[in-house]
């Protein structure tokens, strides 16, 4: 029997922060990665703030916008990892830019008429240490599915500290067991959506 065809993934991570700086969005993005790894997935993190992206719904903002750069990498993907940070209950500035910059596909279509996100499959990450992971998870899905992402169950992992407190989860040893545990599910459900979509495409739209 042939071996399953060979995935890869991309990582945007969605911190406000720029390298080298410690990045909690960055440490779980890995753990997603780490996981994808161990399904046989090949992949790469791109912290989208060390780049300069312009603001807009295009492809190419033009005048130096290296979005264009970060699109070739995603569309070269299977699946899509967005990690990012919860701010005041929503998603980040940098995460909300980057779903922005996607409202682009949808006018970008193959032979058939299909999105060329048709057969992506998307999972999000979410850290912080106030309330709003269900709602970042759930903001982040509907826009990646807008834009022509599929979403397998489990599709969001997401670590939440003690409300106003300063311990954050670049500060655990490890990951918290019941985070790690959702990264797992996330990581293999996606590998196996990807694979299923990978042998038998969506429809001619």
């Amino acid at each position: 029997m042939p071996s399953p065809p060979d995935l890869t993934a991309l990582v945007l991570v969605g911190t406000l922060n720029k390298s080298p700086a410690e990045s909690s969005s960055e440490l779980i993005g890995r753990h997603v990665l780490d996981a994808l790894e161990k399904q046989g997935v090949s992949g790469e993190i791109v912290r989208v703030v060390d780049h300069d992206v312009r603001f807009g719904v295009s492809t190419d903002e033009g005048d130096g916008d290296e979005w264009p750069q970060i699109r070739d990498q995603l569309l070269a993907a299977d699946i899509l990892v967005v990690a990012t940070p919860i701010w005041l209950g929503q998603p980040s500035s940098v995460t909300k830019m980057v779903l922005e910059r996607l409202d682009a596909e949808l006018s970008e279509t193959d032979d058939e008429g299909r999105l060329l996100t048709y057969g992506k499959v998307a999972i999000v990450a979410v850290v912080g240490n106030e309330d709003g992971a269900h709602h970042v998870v759930a903001e982040c899905l509907q826009a990646l599915n807008d834009t022509g992402f599929s979403v397998a169950p489990n599709a969001g992992a997401y670590w939440v500290g003690e409300a106003m407190q300063s311990v954050d989860y670049k500060d655990h040893d490890s990951p918290p067991e019941a985070t790690a545990s959702a990264v797992t599910s996330a990581a293999a459900n996606a590998v196996h959506l990807a694979r299923l979509l990978q042998a038998d495409a969506y429809p001619p739209s």
